[in-house]
């Protein structure tokens, strides 16, 4: 059997010999993050490098941006990635 991370609507799924071991919630604060700065999806977007869409797809937590992605939001608003992003460990390597 092949080890398999899956990730669908901000979770992630990590499968060891075809049972699941690890299960991570992710979460974000952008949404809050932009009203504190007063700014809208575009704005960030235009700020970052991305489309509204896609800041419209994190925040809903239908995509996950990849590490440098999220590294520039956090940059952004000059927070701590945790502050940005949250997880929730639900399972065990």
């Amino acid at each position: 059997m092949y080890n398999k991370l899956y990730i669908t609507k901000s979770k992630v799924y990590y499968t060891f010999m075809g049972k699941t071991k690890l299960t991570l919630d992710i979460q974000n604060s952008i949404g809050e993050l932009r009203a504190e700065h007063q700014l809208t999806q575009q704005q960030l977007a235009d700020e970052i490098g991305v489309t509204r869409v896609t800041v419209h797809a994190i925040e809903n937590g239908n995509y996950n941006p990849s590490l440098e992605l999220a590294f520039k939001i956090a940059l952004f608003f000059k927070t701590d990635l945790n502050r940005v992003f949250k997880v929730r460990n639900k399972g065990k390597l």
